[in-house]
């Protein structure tokens, strides 16, 4: 049988299908995975970076898992305090989390992604944060980014859609912005669909 030569795409049609990747819908990512004969688990981001790993060196990523240090069943209940550990398994964005972060931080707080894939990303290296360590992080981040203007991750599509919307055509409507972001994900999704396919050819012909 004939070795199946990686990268799949060229460089230049890699970057082409990175970008237009973030416009699908997560179902059709997970489609994209079952054609590329991988396995559907993970949320979206994590999905396009299985999907890019794959085309370019034939690694399979397995979801990352959270280590036994970071789970809440580890450790004895953690009552809300500022010494107390975020852990995963109890922790929740509530109501009484939010609350408390404003007790802690003041009335302007607010759950933000930023805080949230920080605290996932110290459960997944093993070391939660206190409350405390979670307050100041976010104190810190937001001033920071109160003074530099961030790039919306790539995630965050429409966001970065909007945010061009707004310098080139400011005078548009809702209507206008909501159509032309819709006809800008279907033709994005039919850019990645056109270069998976050509993906996919290539395991074919190889297992033909």
């Amino acid at each position: 049988m004939e070795t199946i030569s990686f990268p799949l795409l060229s460089p230049e049609d890699q970057e082409i299908l990175r970008e237009a990747l973030h416009y699908m819908k997560v179902a059709e990512l997970r489609a994209a995975c079952h054609q590329l004969s991988l396995p559907d688990a993970g949320k979206k981001g994590f999905l396009i970076q299985k999907i890019m790993q794959f085309i370019i060196d034939g690694t399979v990523l397995k979801v990352p898992s959270i280590p036994v240090a970071s789970r809440a069943k580890s450790y004895a209940p953690q009552p809300l305090l500022p010494s107390s550990l975020m852990l995963y398994g109890a922790y929740k964005n509530d109501a009484k989390a939010r609350a408390f972060f404003k007790s802690l931080i003041g009335p302007h707080f607010h759950f933000t992604a930023f805080g949230i894939d920080w605290l996932n990303e110290r459960w997944l290296h093993g070391k939660p944060p206190t409350y405390q360590e979670f307050a100041d992080f976010w104190i810190q981040e937001t001033m920071r980014r109160t003074k530099e203007k961030q790039k919306p991750k790539d995630e965050w599509m429409f966001i970065r859609y909007m945010q061009k919307m707004e310098r080139e055509a400011p005078r548009a409507t809702s209507d206008e912005l909501i159509r032309g972001w819709k006809e800008l994900q279907v033709q994005e999704a039919q850019t990645a669909a056109k270069l998976l396919i050509q993906a996919i050819k290539q395991l074919r012909d190889v297992h033909e």
